[in-house]
Formats: structure tokens, C-alpha cells, sequence
């Protein structure tokens, strides 16, 4: 699987199933008793991709701040998306091997992100307005194909849609993890 993903990155999901083959070292033969269809194959990356973006999320929160794990986890989800050209038509042509893969895809991303943004929000590095389907699919939307735009583009652009996520000017932020067990002043409390 780890060919094919690589594969995928480099050429997108219609490569030929030899260029994969050849990149694990196995005969097409090989590829095919275990993934009989390309969409089975196709699927399998998905969410071998999916299971890693959800993983990342507790992971990055054990060694970075909240605004730098969510920047950080948006950042690796950018590229999961950005570097599948042709996914979104595979997935859409109606083939009975996605079915499923979307609820697969909010099940595992979904509380994964929450969990980054209700950190990253208690934190004051984020406004606590933003909902992780938000953020999913702005970015998702971020990372459409654009005729004559690579990968890169899309590691460019997301960006925008997380700053979008910034506190706004005049909002009032928790104090910041080290000094949460500080006093409030009289004035902030209730606030």
C-alpha cells in the first residue's frame, strides 16, 4: 500500500497499476489478488491517510502548544488532500467500494480536529466559532485541483483558511497554558 500512496502523490489515483507494482517490487499479478479493483486499492489508501490524520491529532497535542498542534495537524491534512489529484472524481463516480467512505472520513477526522480546536479555542489561540466540519471543508475546498496548480498551491493557500480561525480583534483570551494557574485579576473574572 505504501507503493501505491506514493504512486498516488506522484501521478494521481489513475497511474498504472504497473508503475505501482514495479514500485513494491511485486508483479502486477500480486497487485491484483489483493486488490482486484483499483478502487479497492484506492480505497485502502484513503484510509490507511484518514486513520493517520486522525492519529496525528492526539499526537501533535502531547508535544506542541494547541494553536501549533491545530496549525501543524491542518498543515498534514492539507497534504493528505492536496496530493491526491483525481481523488474527488474516483470518489464520486459511484463505485460500491466508497460507499461508506465519507461517514468513515467524519467518524475518524471529525473528533480528531474537534478535540485540536476546542484545545486550541480554551487556549485563546483560535476562535471558539469555528467548527471542525468548517474547517474540513474549507480547506477540502482549498484543495480542489486548480488547472496549472500543483500540490504546492494548495500548501500555500490553505493557510488562509486557518488565519481565518485567528481570534478576533478585541476578543478576550484565556490566559495562556503556562499561566493558567495564575489568579485572575478582579476585573476578568466573570468575564
Amino acid at each position: 500500500m505504501k507503493a501505491a500512496r506514493t504512486v498516488f502523490d506522484a501521478s494521481g489515483v489513475d497511474a498504472p497499476a504497473k508503475e505501482i507494482a514495479d514500485l513494491a517490487g511485486v508483479g502486477v499479478g500480486t497487485l491484483y489478488r489483493h486488490f482486484p479493483l483499483r478502487s479497492d486499492l484506492v480505497k485502502a489508501v484513503v484510509e490507511s491517510g484518514i486513520d493517520a490524520c486522525a492519529a496525528a491529532g492526539p499526537e501533535l497535542s502531547a508535544v506542541h502548544e494547541p494553536g501549533d498542534a491545530l496549525a501543524e495537524w491542518l498543515r498534514r491534512y492539507t497534504e493528505f488532500l492536496g496530493t491526491k489529484r483525481g481523488l474527488a472524481p474516483a470518489l464520486h463516480s459511484g463505485g460500491p467500494a466508497y460507499e461508506g467512505l465519507s461517514g468513515y472520513f467524519l467518524e475518524k477526522v471529525g473528533p480528531a480536529l474537534t478535540a485540536l480546536l476546542d484545545t486550541a479555542a480554551a487556549d485563546g489561540a483560535v476562535r471558539d466559532d469555528v467548527s471542525a466540519h468548517d474547517l474540513l471543508y474549507a480547506i477540502a475546498n482549498l484543495c480542489m485541483p486548480v488547472p496549472g496548480k500543483g500540490p504546492e498551491y494548495n500548501r500555500r493557500m490553505s493557510p488562509c483558511s486557518s488565519a481565518g480561525c485567528a481570534p478576533r480583534a478585541g476578543a478576550s483570551r484565556p490566559a495562556r497554558r503556562a499561566d493558567r494557574t495564575r489568579v485572575p485579576e478582579m476585573g476578568s473574572v466573570g468575564r
